[in-house]
């Protein structure tokens, strides 16, 4: 028996008695096969699933192969995390090298953001229809040529060309991470995954600045070294993902088992249900582009999760108020660090909860910590706004900011997390939409912030987002009791949980 027929399960679809006879003959031709009879209006068709226990299906890869495929993709998120926030320490070599202004120098930090957040609705539903693996592989090496376009430009029109394709082809290491996390581990598995994760991609984000900092200071590396780093660690990962990399995407495997099948049979019968369902190339686009779009749109707990994480905003305050140099500044996102690695610890805490109040509370027992953390998310920018004198320790804004960070990674990766639970096979377009939004409000709080600090104060001016975060308090509290309601009245979640049914 090839590869191909092993573990295979085929459902002959219409034809009756003559079609089981000459299915039969089929199957001693090309070995043993377990079959069903069905009938549908679509003609006679040969319909190829995973058997029980069958190990090419993603959700019973080895443990071992499961945490290899999380640890390549949060990998990419740790590179393009790192290139996201990196970025705007290298101004100070970048303006006077490429007389820029401050203005042109921060167009290239919101045009990340904008590649961020639009890619996505093209991007993640298309990887659900052709495949995880070729989405990585080509926004990996995009990532890395775009990173040497900065590295290289000779002015600052090429940097901000560069930076929208840095965070075009980044936005995979963001959005896709989660579908992948979704594809192989059982709701009930995915705390670990989704907490290292959402780890990784906050940690190394306030990380980013701690060594770009001290890079742009050395005369010897400046703005144009920050992007030759992300570059070569990009071109690491994209060697590791073509030895490691391997598709996630059930509906991908069995339309290629199906495929292998006719090649080897010659019978053309043989077909996987995604084969028989996909649309056309356009069609297909359509749905790419107005799915994410779609859900966030029309489902509300992806539009409130996203409201909730849409914004943040921390200013140059070290480097106004403590007189910090660049390296300074860069060094005091260490108070992110250390609230990313609080709010992790906090993960342990809230799965115990959620592996005793599932079967009561369903996906909304994800929740119980984030209800605390909706809380600590204005108090920490309380203390940030109220405590940035220069006749108070600059150790003070650095607490705030370890709280605030805190209750960041809490609602980033309950999103995640809750998101993935709730819409299956449909989470990577939930996650897009939210990115949309997120990254949207991204591109446009640096072309006025400077402004609105120089205006308002740093206290008053985050004092304002202190004020627009204890608003957003009662969304968590909502979702936690009223969400399955919520979701009992949305027709995808009813599909989803039928599918869920059957499977």
């Amino acid at each position: 028996m090839s590869d191909v027929e092993k573990g295979v399960s085929v459902s002959p679809v219409a034809g009756g008695d003559a079609a089981s006879k000459e299915l039969d003959g089929a199957n001693a031709a090309v070995g043993s096969i377990s079959t069903t009879h069905t009938a549908t209006a679509e003609g006679d068709f040969l319909i190829v699933e995973f058997e029980k226990n069958d190990p090419r299906a993603p959700a019973n890869f080895s443990y071992s192969k499961k945490w290899s495929i999380t640890l390549i993709s949060v990998l990419f998120t740790a590179i393009v995390s790192a290139s996201s926030s990196d970025y705007s320490f290298g101004y100070d070599s970048m303006i006077p090298e490429l007389q820029c202004t401050q203005m042109q120098a921060t167009l290239g930090l919101s045009m990340f953001t904008l590649g961020f957040a639009v890619i996505p609705l093209v991007s993640s539903p298309f990887s659900e229809e052709v495949g995880r693996k070729p989405v990585y592989l080509v926004s990996a090496t995009g990532f890395v040529l775009s990173q040497v376009m900065i590295a290289l430009a000779p002015n600052i029109a090429v940097v901000i060309v560069g930076r929208f394709l840095n965070g075009a082809f980044g936005s995979t290491g963001a959005i896709l991470v989660g579908g992948t996390i979704a594809d192989i581990w059982e709701p009930a598995q995915r705390g670990l995954p989704m907490s290292l994760y959402s780890l990784i991609a906050l940690f190394v984000t306030a990380g980013g600045p701690i060594f770009a900092g001290w890079v742009d200071m050395n005369r010897h590396m400046q703005w144009r070294w920050i992007a030759w780093l992300n570059g070569i660690f990009g071109g690491a990962y994209v060697l590791l993902a073509l030895a490691i990399t391997t598709e996630t995407r059930a509906s991908i495997i069995l339309a290629r088992m199906a495929k292998d099948k006719r090649k080897e049979t010659g019978d053309e019968r043989y077909r996987s249900r995604s084969e028989l369902e996909t649309p056309g190339f356009w069609t297909l686009i359509w749905i790419s582009c107005t799915r994410p779009l779609y859900l966030l749109f029309t489902e509300p707990v992806v539009f409130f999760f996203s409201l909730w994480i849409g914004f943040a905003s921390i200013g140059s305050l070290f480097s106004s108020v403590y007189g910090f140099s660049t390296g300074e500044s860069g060094s005091v996102f260490t108070a992110l660090c250390i609230g990313s690695l609080l709010g992790c610890s906090l993960n342990y805490y809230q799965e115990t909860i959620y592996r005793r109040k599932y079967a009561s509370r369903g996906p909304e027992a994800r929740l119980y910590v984030a209800l605390g953390a909706a809380l600590l998310f204005p108090v920490g920018m309380y203390i940030y706004a109220w405590t940035a004198f220069p006749h108070v320790t600059w150790v003070a804004p650095c607490v705030g900011l370890a709280v605030f960070m805190c209750a960041t990674y809490v609602i980033y990766q309950t999103v995640f997390i809750y998101l993935a639970d709730c819409y299956g096979q449909w989470s990577s377009s939930a996650l897009a939409g939210q990115s949309l939004f997120r990254n949207i409000m991204g591109m446009i709080f640096p072309l006025f912030t400077t402004q609105m600090y120089n205006n308002l104060s740093y206290k008053w001016a985050n004092t304002l987002f202190a004020i627009i975060a204890t608003i957003m308090i009662p969304i968590p509290w909502v979702l936690f009791f009223y969400g399955s309601r919520i979701r009992a009245k949305s027709k995808i979640s009813q599909e989803i949980t039928a599918d869920e049914a059957k499977k």
